[in-house]
């Protein structure tokens, strides 16, 4: 399968100043397989380290950072001759020796020929903050699952991405009903590599979801491994409690779900273990859509996202009939659902800043504010053709936005003061411009 990411990795192999690149993401994003796939179709060799099973290469770094003596190490471990020009070095799971992250200053400073990247679970590089870390000296790039439109790819329909990015909405929604198919697939399958490519394999969707249960034992497996032992009861409870936070109407994250009288304090180091490894995203409330956007966090109320919508699936043991032909019982998690995977699509652009807004004082909520080349744009998110938008307007006539979106499964229209676009096309968000026709 292509990842996009692939683009920014050539970018950066080409550009004259780059400074070696540390590679984030949660675990089994596939952070590994691009890195390899990097390697082996954009330079002439590839010298693959994983730290974690080479634990013979930590005396290496404990003395001093000589690159020299580091490269002759590295030459005789892998066998090859590197040679700056046409060799790509690859540091996986850097989290397991950390002055191995150290290094990376000094391959910036003394040794800027060499092209570097490593790789490594925010699991391990969270555990590690006394260890000096190369800022300043390092680019950074975070990978994230497969979102629709690589999905889309993964799965043989490249063809229906052009006719997407044509603008012609005439064309588009000639189509809807095959893109709104492979979106209800995708709801279930996820981004996950390997259960992308499983489902490509077989279309079997009970073998994609035994992928996703041995993904999310993994991620419980972790806790315990990496974490803090004295808050790993607490990551599991939020945890746990995501699905039940999400199905709620209004979908804030509230402590007295993980248990009665819980308190923000006696949560907050588990919290941020979280999302300091990406397995969740927080989503802050903003007082006012004023710009920047972060000048007026609210960082007493947030909403609470997993990495994947299929893994939020899986989680909530949606079985694919169910999901795929739709049923009214399950009107409610699929709105959690839909935001879960709007969530997930602005996140994978990489060029949005993502709050949510509510009133002081009534009902009004915006799913989501995004802030984008000097714009605040309100996104309101419909599960199914629901046209109701009465939060949204709220927000329009309170603020006076340049432009509101409404996304659902109903078609792309434009209105005096709102925009509908179709979920399957929020991907068209970042071509703001060309959306008003």
């Amino acid at each position: 399968m292509k990842r996009d990411k692939l683009d920014d990795l050539i970018e950066w192999k080409n550009n004259p100043n780059r400074k070696p690149l540390i590679m984030k993401g949660a675990r089994q994003v596939g952070k590994t397989w691009l890195l390899k796939e990097f390697g082996n179709t954009q330079y002439e060799q590839m010298v693959y380290v994983n730290f974690e099973k080479s634990k013979r290469l930590k005396t290496l770094f404990l003395d001093d950072f000589d690159i020299k003596r580091l490269i002759i190490a590295l030459q005789a471990e892998s066998g090859l001759t590197i040679e700056p020009e046409n060799t790509l070095l690859v540091f996986d799971e850097i989290q397991a020796i950390p002055e191995a992250l150290t290094s990376l200053k000094y391959f910036r400073e003394d040794a800027p020929e060499f092209h570097v990247v490593a790789a490594g679970s925010l699991l391990g590089m969270a555990l590690h903050s006394n260890i000096s870390f190369p800022v300043g000296k390092v680019d950074f790039m975070n990978l994230y699952p497969l979102s629709y439109e690589e999905f889309l790819k993964a799965i043989g329909e490249g063809g229906l991405l052009e006719i997407l990015s044509s603008n012609d909405w005439k064309l588009i929604t000639a189509y809807k009903s095959k893109f709104i198919d492979y979106l209800r697939q995708y709801y279930y399958v996820g981004g996950m590599p390997e259960a992308v490519s499983k489902y490509c394999e077989s279309k079997n969707f009970v073998e994609v979801r035994n992928i996703q249960k041995q993904i999310l034992n993994a991620y419980d497996q972790d806790f315990s491994k990496h974490a803090p032992y004295e808050i790993v009861p607490r990551i599991r409870m939020i945890w746990n409690s995501i699905p039940a936070q999400l199905a709620k109407e209004n979908r804030k994250f509230i402590y007295g779900l993980l248990k009665k009288g819980a308190r923000a304090k006696d949560y907050e180091l588990a919290l941020s273990w979280l999302n300091d490894c990406g397995q969740v995203n927080k989503v802050y409330r903003a007082k006012k859509p004023g710009f920047p956007l972060i000048a007026y966090e609210d960082r007493s109320a947030f909403k609470l996202y997993m990495v994947d919508v299929g893994l939020l699936s899986a989680m909530g043991d949606i079985d694919a009939k169910t999901l795929l032909s739709g049923n009214e019982v399950f009107t409610e998690f699929k709105g959690a659902l839909t935001e879960q995977y709007i969530l997930q699509q602005l996140i994978s652009s990489g060029n949005y800043v993502i709050y949510y807004w509510s009133a002081e004082r009534s009902t009004a909520e915006v799913d989501f504010v995004v802030q984008h080349n000097g714009d605040n744009i309100p996104v309101e998110v419909k599960a199914e053709e629901n046209l109701r938008a009465k939060s949204l307007r709220v927000f329009y006539e309170k603020f006076s936005p340049k432009i509101s979106i409404r996304t659902s499964m109903s078609d792309y229209r434009q209105q005096e003061w709102m925009i509908n676009l179709p979920l399957y096309a929020i991907s068209r968000l970042n071509k703001i411009d060309l959306l008003r026709i």
